[in-house]
């Protein structure tokens, strides 16, 4: 708790003077200076508590600590406020004030609309109808009627909401697991579901929730199938909707959020390096925004998603060195969030730290960061465990570990295996490896050159890129066969690019102008 929510508890607490809640002070007192939950030690600080009282004063403290923040942030969220409101509503119905209960019930419902909450409407329809049912108020003429028609509209409404957000939520769920889709198997499986699942009217659709479920389901399915294309435009059209409605950005902060994510990601995907820029500017003003700062969620989920965003740049940069400035903000961050953060956002930082010190040429603090994926037995994201164990057998291949690359060769690719994950690139890698211990030094040039042609055959082919996607296999390769650091080589295709750019737009501006 911080420290303004502590005093508030206090405050509220004291409120009533009875001997329990005495009691629950002095607990709460213990417990916040204790470095850790300890009974025993607990129980010494409070010498007029019994270790038989002490379980019912904690289920008691809990629920008045609750009851205190409830009041603190009544003001933070529009659902506190429609709750807050609908209580009143009831208790004046209570009371036999119909009259009064129905003109709270319709300022809850004007606030409902604007801010797209259907959940509320259908508690507000809900109490209106018993009100109409039960007694004559004689409020409106046509109430029945129209209670009636809004009563369907929203029913239907959430039916369809209903539907997309599971489809979108099961789509996210499969991702999380596997990753990319492995082959066209997968695919097919994914891509029948979707458009099974997918409702028939669904382009037609006009209200928020349903636009939002449906650009998430979108942007899922489209990331399985590595279609970064189709993945990019429905994540813009994800933000378009908080643009349009800049009401819900306070609403649903976390959906904006996560969006901003999927954005960004999207121009990582296809290298759109100006957009990047600008977007992941306007996400760097969002997190010291007010709404950002509002809640812990909000505060975590805006660190995941802009130093997630911040790696990724410095991946498509190439400036590994320059990114490891990032490792000792992100490390604290993950240790002070470490009750609030999944595990799965932890693999994910692991893995790209990991990345960045490859780039930067120290393998052995590569190393180190791959063993945290590699010993910790997580059941997700299959992907990236296969990945780390590739990344580590280049790290020892980078470190001239030759007596034990041939025993994690098979190892690695036994796992890979297993899992369902060799592609040609991945296999034309293990061969590479092989052979390099049979060939003379001068030789191996020649040899990486053969091997950087093969892979480069598969650079467009979607089912063999997930190697580029997560390790940047051509650009590694490219650094050996021209002696350069891999982070140069990677910062000559980004010049490359913008140089593109820039004789593109002149060219464009000169059309324009002739």
């Amino acid at each position: 708790m911080e420290k303004s929510e502590k005093r508030h508890f206090k405050l509220y607490i004291k409120r009533s003077s009875a001997n329990e809640d005495l009691k629950i002070i002095h607990l709460f007192d213990a417990l916040d200076k204790l470095p850790e939950y300890d009974e025993k030690l607990l129980l010494k600080k409070l010498p007029g508590i019994e270790k038989r009282q002490l379980s019912n004063l904690k289920t008691h403290l809990y629920k008045q600590v609750l009851a205190s923040l409830r009041l603190l942030k009544s003001s933070d969220s529009i659902d506190l406020q429609l709750h807050e409101q609908l209580d009143y509503a009831r208790i004046l119905y209570n009371k036999g004030l119909y009259h009064q209960s129905l003109k709270i019930l319709e300022k809850v419902k004007e606030m409902a609309v604007a801010y797209n909450q259907d959940t509320f409407l259908i508690q507000v329809i809900s109490l209106e109808k018993k009100i109409e049912t039960l007694h004559i108020t004689r409020s409106m003429e046509d109430r029945p009627d129209r209670l009636t028609t809004e009563a369907n509209e929203i029913n239907e409404r959430r039916t369809v909401i209903t539907h997309l957000s599971n489809l979108a939520l099961q789509l996210y769920s499969w991702y999380v697991k596997n990753g990319h889709a492995r082959n066209e198997e997968e695919e097919k499986v994914v891509i029948e579901y979707f458009k099974k699942e997918l409702p028939g009217n669904a382009e037609q659709l006009t209200g928020f929730y349903e636009r939002l479920y449906l650009c998430q389901s979108y942007c899922w399915y489209s990331f399985i199938r590595q279609d970064f294309l189709t993945y990019y435009r429905y994540a813009q059209k994800w933000i378009n909707l908080f643009e349009e409605q800049p009401l819900m950005i306070s609403v649903e902060t976390g959906h904006y959020i996560k969006g901003m994510h999927n954005l960004l990601n999207a121009h990582f995907d296809l290298r759109n390096y100006r957009q990047f820029e600008t977007d992941i500017k306007r996400l760097e003003e969002f997190a010291d925004s007010d709404i950002a700062n509002k809640h812990d969620n909000f505060k975590v989920q805006t660190f995941t998603y802009l130093y997630t965003a911040k790696v990724n740049q410095c991946f498509m940069l190439g400036s590994f060195k320059e990114g490891l400035a990032l490792v000792p903000v992100i490390e604290n961050k993950l240790e002070e969030y470490s009750l609030y953060l999944d595990r799965h956002r932890v693999l994910v930082f692991n893995y790209k730290i990991a990345m960045l010190y490859f780039g930067s040429g120290d393998y052995s603090t590569c190393i180190d960061y791959l063993q945290r994926i590699i010993n910790d037995n997580v059941d997700l994201r299959y992907d990236i465990q296969c990945y780390a164990r590739v990344l580590h057998l280049m790290a020892h291949y980078e470190l001239g570990n030759f007596e034990i690359i041939e025993s994690l060769i098979r190892s690695v690719y036994r796992f890979m295996a297993k899992m369902g994950n060799l592609t040609v690139v991945e296999e034309e890698m293990f061969k590479f490896l092989r052979n390099s211990f049979l060939i003379s030094r001068h030789k191996l040039k020649q040899e990486l050159e053969k091997f950087l042609d093969k892979i480069k055959h598969f650079e467009k082919s979607r089912f063999e890129t997930r190697a580029f996607a997560y390790l940047d296999v051509i650009s590694w390769v490219e650094s050996k066969v021209y002696q350069k650091p891999m982070s140069e080589v990677i910062k000559g295709k980004y010049l490359a690019s913008r140089r593109s750019s820039s004789v593109k737009q002149t060219s464009t501006t000169k059309t324009k102008v002739a």
